[in-house]
């Protein structure tokens, strides 16, 4: 899991815009580029070209 702190300066590479844990805590989203980002072994995955679109 994320943690807070960590959560409060991240930001998506693409836009700059803040992100947000998902509800089931798998991806940060950024609703501003309509993308998420995975996260794996509670390490977010922030890489434009890993960027899964938001249906």
């Amino acid at each position: 899991m994320i943690k807070e702190d960590l959560l409060d300066i991240l930001a998506c590479p693409k836009c700059k815009e803040k992100v947000t844990l998902s509800e089931d805590g798998n991806y940060l989203v950024c609703q501003q580029c309509r993308v998420r980002y995975p996260i794996e072994d509670d390490i977010p995955i922030m890489l434009i070209d890993r960027a899964e679109k938001l249906d």
